[in-house]
């Protein structure tokens, strides 16, 4: 049985809107899916001023664009709304106000078409996109790194997951975002600081890996963030200003602290896994999935530990609408047939872990 699916996706700054063709067999869902089309609608022009995003005006922007979204992804797809059999959005975690207004946007579309709704969390969105790109096969190790995530989760299969560790402060997403503040360059930061790390020398200034030697894959992005700004100032004070190799070798040098700090992690959650040979799969996703460096320590990591990597496409890395429409797939071919949805602003995929410190969404940089 195919079902045409319709994913919203709201929780931070982009609006995005997608329709993916799922099969939905006597097993639940079978991947790949069929990304028909794809929409998603960035605000870094609106937030560029502040320096990072903010709530109240990212909410805004949402309930503006999230219809335009919708009918976009309809018409690249080539379908009517009549032709959709289900609709996914996301209801956490996530900015509480741009989670509120996907939920309420598509409260009112699935009730005015008669469709079923189903909330979406979506950590569980990333989780499940390896599933939705190639068809991966559960179980698989998860490394969740984005701008307001960082955690390792064993998928042990849709809907069954356990966190094996992750960020005890900062996301990485967002120590890039700080770190391109510090050194002038752009929103967001990790596109900005990785351009510049291309042309930097990482030796330069030694930055530290905190908590690289300790047992377990727990991780910490604070106190680097911290490191960088000293090293700034001190190249600050002997030159009286940065020049444009300084910023090079300051991006250089912290993406290969964050590059290293994950890949050692990454390595540590393999091996706390005991899984046999021939079923090593590692899986990697969100925004920081995109940088290059990060993407080949992980794969060089997975290799090591006799994993495969898989990795979706860049386009997929970041929020969209399509991994929100395979996730609600994957929920109605395990039973899942709507109910009440509420927007929520935490929602671990774990419930029964102890509760994360910091990891929160991006909010406006000091």
């Amino acid at each position: 049985m195919e079902r045409l699916v319709l994913g919203l996706e709201s929780s931070c700054d982009d609006t995005a809107a997608a329709l993916v063709r799922a099969r939905i067999g006597a097993a639940g869902a079978e991947g790949p899916g069929e990304i028909l089309s794809s929409v998603v609608l960035g605000q870094e022009g609106l937030h560029d001023a502040f320096g990072g995003v903010v709530p109240e005006i990212a909410a805004r922007a949402h309930a503006e664009r999230l219809d335009l979204a919708a009918e976009r992804a309809l018409a690249e797809a080539g379908v009517r709304l009549s032709a959709v059999d289900l609709i996914g959005v996301t209801a956490g975690p996530g900015l509480i106000g741009g989670v509120l207004s996907g939920v309420m946007f598509a409260k009112g579309l699935a009730a005015g078409a008669g469709l079923p709704l189903i909330g979406v969390n979506h950590l569980e969105g990333h989780a499940l996109t390896p599933r939705l790109t190639e068809g991966l096969a559960a179980p698989y190790l998860l490394l969740l790194v984005s701008g307001g995530h960082c955690q390792f989760i064993e998928v042990a299969a849709p809907g069954r997951y356990r966190r094996l560790g992750g960020s005890i402060d900062d996301a990485p997403g967002e120590a890039f975002d700080k770190a391109a503040k510090l050194l002038g360059l752009g929103y967001p930061g990790g596109p900005e600081v990785e351009r510049a790390a291309a042309g930097g020398r990482e030796s330069r200034f030694p930055l530290p890996r905190p908590l690289i030697d300790r047992p377990g894959a727990d991780m910490s992005f604070s106190g680097l963030k911290t490191a960088l700004l000293r090293a700034r100032d001190l190249a600050v004070e002997r030159e009286g200003g940065l020049t444009a190799q300084d910023r090079a070798d300051l991006c250089a040098g912290f993406q290969a602290a964050v590059r290293d700090l994950l890949a050692a992690k990454a390595r540590a959650a393999m091996a706390s896994l005991g899984w046999p040979e021939g079923e090593r799969r590692f899986a990697v996703a969100g925004g920081v999935a995109a940088n290059g460096p990060i993407r080949a320590a992980l794969a060089a990591a997975a290799a090591a530990e006799g994993f495969t990597l898989s990795a979706p496409p860049l386009r997929l890395c970041t929020d969209n609408g399509a991994m929100i429409a395979w996730a609600a797939a994957e929920r109605w071919a395990l039973g899942e047939r709507g109910g009440e949805i509420a927007a929520r602003p935490r929602w671990p995929l774990d419930e029964g872990a102890t509760p994360m410190l910091g990891g929160g969404r991006k909010g406006p940089r000091a």
